[in-house]
């Protein structure tokens, strides 16, 4: 990183220490993520030898901009110091730190002193007169001259009193912290950076489905068109993200059947992940499923809807794959001349083929991958689900990524990786928007609780920006399988709650489809390997519980981040409580949700009252969103009971007059 310019370096600079920035990823190697509109809070250790007082500020500026701005740091004692400052629009922005030697502050200090021991500090003023008149010289016309006139009042006060109350007067101690001696400071050797995107990057609701399956003439191949038509209704439920698997041709060469078969039938479409066959490949659609003009209609027809189409971008072949012939050499072949096809023993996909990214042409590889997601931008695509993006070098994606913001900063990546944490968090790091996350495998409190204290707290809240699925097509977790329609309602409430960004694989999802393969996490008869017919409004459905979740989550702010989360107690290990509030506590919300499908649940809900700014003994309503219904609570204890039968969880809006600030960078 480049050090700061404009600091005059004639001061030694060695009396200040700027120590443990925060945040700061690896070093500085990596960048911290934000949205317009959300705060940046740093922290620092600044102090230097001797007892002088330090003074510390915050600098920050758009990338691009040459002139720093510099806002003051408060003390929180021990030498900690914090400060933030307010991401304006969508630029990237750097920001440091800066320590300075505050004579003026620490002459007030030892004033202060002599003063309270009845020494005589006529000469005393005069030194702080001199320092005054130092200011001065360095301040803009307006400034300078006030401070001239204080300087000299200074030395000449009418009397004692006169002159300890000049000297310790506000206005005076603000135009002196605004213009501390530049040579006598020292800035942090390092310029740390923000990458900024678009709002969706930190709050989104995604659906997902395969166009194919959704023709309105059984039998039939669906096509884009026929997606036009499901576009109200995926609104209506309040998604913003329609996802779409692979929409290319399909491979014929060891197509699989029904439930991932080797063995093929004349009407098997093939999985959507087998990508390539002599229609074309990575830049061009399945015919079956219409042109590409359809497509561009159709992402045209999803705004009207306030949509926004996210396309699967999977960078593996089928081995038909137009590649194979014209860049043989981007592939691992096996020592008997066969193909080196997808393996995750115990699973075989000998449909697929992954592309060697160590190949003698890494830099013909990766500029032709890098024209795969040019082409679909200019298609109208701004969001992209990258599959298993930790099977390909992270400086790949380092560069793909930096590649295509320079020309597309809009463009947001979603992460599929469903892996190891630290590899997961490396992409994040790299320049995933967002990510899959382990939150489809937890099931207890206790592990509730763990994963998103960990997620949203620093540095990995920084950078790391969690994306929750209940299920996936490859993904029917355990859960799921036994408990019914209670089931999907729990994790809908939870997934819509808990992560500011979440998705579902529909309509299996708001359907409740639970039949596995036996003894697997998979779907039996899969639609990533069959076309499917979907009774849209069959019993049972949650498709209302769903479009109330996301009308609360869009009302509502402070469900609109993650890192804000804070569990609640409550004595009973089947409920799970925790509240989301904005940073000035305008706008609270309480979740409390019953882990158990299959039983009442009860239990006393220990509300922090002092946090959220609730007197000890006031009344107060809770506003259960989901019901309707309102509920007088009285001080900290209120009693809950949870019937999965009815409403497997409470969705609270609290009021709460708050007079205090604490913990303020919390939610900032």
């Amino acid at each position: 990183m480049p050090k700061i310019t404009g600091v005059n370096k004639t001061f030694p600079g060695t009396r200040i220490i700027i120590e443990k920035v925060t945040p700061e990823i690896d070093c500085g190697k990596f960048p911290i993520k934000r949205v317009a509109g959300e705060n940046v809070v740093v922290r620092a250790d600044v102090f230097a030898n001797g007892h002088d007082e330090v003074a510390a500020t915050l600098l920050y500026r758009k990338r691009g901009e040459a002139k720093w701005r510099e806002v003051p740091m408060q003390s929180l004692g021990n030498d900690a110091w914090i400060g933030s400052f307010l991401i304006g629009d969508e630029n990237d922005h750097l920001y440091s730190v800066r320590g300075y030697v505050d004579e003026f502050s620490s002459w007030l200090h030892d004033l202060k002193k002599k003063a309270d021991a009845g020494v005589d500090i006529a000469v005393d003023l005069k030194i702080g007169s001199a320092l005054v008149s130092e200011t001065a010289g360095r301040c803009k016309k307006g400034v300078s001259e006030k401070l001239k006139k204080w300087a000299r009042k200074l030395a000449s006060p009418k009397n004692i009193k006169e002159g300890l109350a000049l000297a310790f007067s506000r206005e005076l101690a603000e135009a002196m912290g605004s213009n501390l001696d530049q040579e006598k400071s020292e800035t942090y050797a390092k310029e740390l950076m923000v990458s900024v995107e678009r709002g969706r990057a930190l709050f989104s609701s995604w659906y997902e489905l395969f166009p194919r399956s959704w023709s309105p003439k059984p039998g039939k191949h669906g096509t884009f068109k026929d997606c036009e038509r499901v576009l109200p209704e995926i609104a209506r439920m309040g998604f913003d993200v329609l996802y779409l698997p692979p929409i290319h041709p399909i491979g014929t060469s060891f197509r699989k059947g029904k439930n991932n078969s080797v063995k093929c039938g004349p009407g098997d479409p093939g999985s959507p992940w087998a990508i390539g066959s002599k229609e074309g490949g990575h830049k061009a659609v399945n015919p079956q499923l219409g042109t590409l003009k359809d497509f561009r209609a159709l992402v045209g027809k999803a705004k009207e809807y306030k949509l926004e189409i996210a396309l699967d971008i999977a960078l593996q072949c089928s081995p038909d794959h137009p590649y194979l012939k014209e860049h043989p050499d981007w592939f691992r072949w096996r020592p008997d001349g066969s193909i080196q096809y997808a393996e995750n023993p115990p699973k075989k996909y000998e449909d697929i083929v992954p592309l060697n990214f160590d190949t003698a042409d890494r830099e013909g590889l990766w500029e032709e991958m890098k024209s795969v997601f040019a082409f679909w931008i200019e298609q109208g695509v701004r969001i992209f689900r990258v599959d298993n993006p930790h099977t390909k070098p992270f400086v790949f994606w380092d560069w793909l990524i930096a590649e295509i913001k320079k020309d597309h900063p809009d463009v947001l990546f979603l992460s599929e990786a469903f892996t190891r944490p630290k590899v997961m968090y490396r992409l994040a790091k790299g320049g995933f928007s967002q990510s899959y996350t382990y939150f489809t495998w937890r099931n207890s409190k206790q592990e509730f609780q763990d994963y998103l204290t960990e997620l949203s707290k620093a540095p990995i809240a920084e950078f790391f920006r969690p994306n929750f699925w209940p299920n996936t097509p490859d993904i029917l977790a355990g859960h799921l399988q036994y408990a019914g329609r209670e089931a999907f309602a729990i994790r809908a409430v939870m997934a819509a709650t808990l992560s500011s960004n979440y998705g579902i694989y529909g309509p299996a999802f708001e359907l409740c489809v639970n039949t596995p393969i036996k003894g697997r996490e998979e779907y039996l008869d899969s639609e990533k390997y069959e076309i499917k017919r979907w009774d849209w409004d069959s019993p049972g459905n949650i498709k209302d519980l769903l479009a109330s979740l996301n009308a609360i989550r869009k009302e509502n702010p402070c469900l609109r981040m993650t890192r804000n989360i804070r569990f609640c107690n409550i004595d009973n290990d089947q409920l799970l409580a925790y509240y989301k509030a904005t940073g000035d506590y305008s706008n609270i919300i309480i979740v409390v949700v019953n882990l158990d499908p299959a039983h009442v649940q009860s239990g006393w809900l220990q509300v922090p009252i002092w946090e959220l700014g609730i007197e000890k003994e006031g009344s107060y309503v809770a506003h259960d969103l989901l019901t309707g219904q309102k509920h007088a609570w009285q001080g900290e204890r209120n009693y809950i009971e949870l019937d999965p039968q009815k409403s497997c969880a409470h969705v609270i809006r609290v009021n709460s007059q708050l007079r205090h600030e604490q913990d303020f960078d919390y939610f900032l």
